[in-house]
């Protein structure tokens, strides 16, 4: 019983010691399940890259813990941090339309915006996702891995600034396959 515990307790202390190096597990649909690592510093963020991101904006923040689109986490509203890609960064062009979203003329894969979620409930419309330039300081969040993912095609544009570039360290499944 007492080597069980000094177990259990050494694995507590080094999921603690790597989650302070930013070490993240992923079990999310959005991207391949696997172990990312918060990328140290304040790295360029080019398009392509993959962010973690708090989503700091309401309502969407609370529509997405309570639908259970993110679980509680780390992130100062509550919500665990969103890991996507970026899609589009300050002065692309984009076009928004039923078919999805495009990016300087390129249609983002998995970018059709539905109405409504897998339990029928209505999507929420971003009032910062629009057709035109991204303004200075923004950009665009997409997941590529999952159709039904929660990304900007719903919560719109997010600060270029709150973005945290990721780099995968052991995924499970090919990224972007």
């Amino acid at each position: 019983m007492k080597r069980l515990l000094w177990i259990l307790l050494l694995l507590v202390c080094s999921g603690f010691f790597l989650f302070q190096q930013g070490y993240r597990f992923n079990a999310t649909p959005s991207m391949p399940k696997g172990i990312y690592q918060l990328v140290p510093g304040n790295p360029g963020i080019d398009r392509g890259d993959l962010v973690s991101v708090c989503l700091a904006i309401e309502p969407f923040a609370s529509l997405a813990l309570d639908r259970g689109y993110l679980r509680s986490g780390s992130c100062p509203d509550g919500t665990e941090p969103l890991l996507k890609v970026v899609a589009g960064l300050p002065g692309d062009l984009l076009d928004v339309g039923p078919e999805g979203i495009r990016v300087n003329g390129r249609m983002m894969p998995q970018s059709m915006i539905a109405a409504t979620d897998s339990l029928d409930r209505p999507m929420p419309i971003s009032t910062t996702l629009s057709p035109g330039r991204i303004p200075e300081g923004m950009v665009l969040i997409l997941s590529r891995e999952h159709p039904g993912g929660f990304d900007g095609r719903y919560f719109g544009l997010l600060p270029l600034a709150s973005l945290q570039k990721v780099k995968p360290v052991r995924v499970f499944e090919p990224i972007g396959g």
